[in-house]
């Protein structure tokens, strides 16, 4: 796909063409984290909107109107494709341009693409109707949607020397986790709407809130702020630890990702400061706040200051 031609590596018009889709999806439908990707140079940029696509298909069809075995059948294709891309099976000219613009991607970085597999395990639970009874429990299941997708993106990012890859996987999977979980206190109502329950039991249990979340104000006796609260620090206490990611990155990688996590540390202390908000609708950010986060992520100045934060995992 990719081809060298006197000294330079060349690309197909259909390779081009396959990632011109991927970020044309990115572009319409990553409403937080384009912001970041558009931070990114060519080649990054265009293998982080081939695995935007790819997750967006898997996360379709679990987030669609199929019946439950349609929806385990897709999955199982989408899985088939990705071991496809695994075997270096697909070809430029392939009718899928997501499988062509991932194949051609992890031609070019060392994409640990187990990570899809995981993200399709984790679709597979929602599927199934999983609930979870711990954070423990939970955080199986974050890893899998947002976890291994932080991991696969620091395939893409790499590390800057000096820095070890297996301790910036883990905080790549940890700042994964933070998003996720901020994701699952913006949506309570939507996904209860949906017949889903992510939170915690123990923790619906501990504040009154084992009834779920079904009109636009609490369950009555609940302490529903205290619950909010209570996962906002379990949040917060995440983005610290995925934080510490940021300095080992190259300034333009560092850039994207601060982009990323920031806007979704600002929607999580809008969602701190007024914690009924997510039973009222979708707390949002403005574009101009998200325009704004991506600059300063570009500025470095997040990386700067998490690289002053004192260390508690040495």
């Amino acid at each position: 796909m990719s081809r060298t031609v006197n000294g330079s590596a060349q690309t197909s018009g259909q390779v081009l063409a396959a990632y011109r889709y991927c970020e044309t999806v990115t572009g319409h439908e990553a409403r937080n984290f384009a912001y970041g990707i558009r931070l990114l140079p060519t080649a990054k940029r265009q293998a982080m909107s081939a695995l935007y696509a790819f997750s967006r298909r898997v996360d379709d069809i679990g987030d669609g109107d199929l019946d439950p075995a349609e929806k385990v059948s897709r999955l199982d294709t989408t899985r088939a494709t990705l071991a496809r891309v695994r075997e270096g099976a697909v070809a430029e000219d392939d009718i899928d341009p997501v499988a062509v613009a991932l194949a051609d991607a992890a031609r070019r970085f060392p994409l640990p693409l187990a990570g899809l597999d995981e993200l399709i395990d984790g679709v597979q639970m929602d599927v199934r109707g999983e609930t979870y009874e711990t954070w423990d429990d939970l955080a199986i299941y974050c890893r899998c949607v947002a976890g291994a997708i932080g991991r696969l993106s620091l395939g893409v990012f790499g590390t800057v020397d000096g820095h070890d890859p297996a301790r910036a996987a883990e905080y790549a999977d940890t700042l994964g986790l933070a998003l996720q979980l901020t994701n699952i206190l913006r949506d309570v109502r939507e996904d209860a709407a949906n017949g889903r329950t992510y939170l915690p039991a123990r923790d619906l249990a501990k504040f009154g809130c084992a009834e779920g979340f079904h009109t636009d104000t609490p369950p009555s006796g609940s302490d529903f702020t205290g619950l909010v609260e209570f996962e906002v620090r379990r949040a917060r206490a995440l983005f610290a630890t995925g934080y510490r990611l940021l300095p080992m990155l190259d300034r333009r990688s560092g850039a994207c990702v601060a982009a990323m996590a920031g806007i979704y540390r600002r929607l999580l202390e809008r969602i701190a400061a007024d914690p009924e908000a997510v039973l009222r609708g979708r707390v949002s950010l403005p574009g101009r706040e998200k325009a704004y986060v991506a600059m300063r992520g570009l500025s470095g100045l997040d990386a700067r200051r998490t690289a002053r934060l004192p260390r508690r995992d040495a």
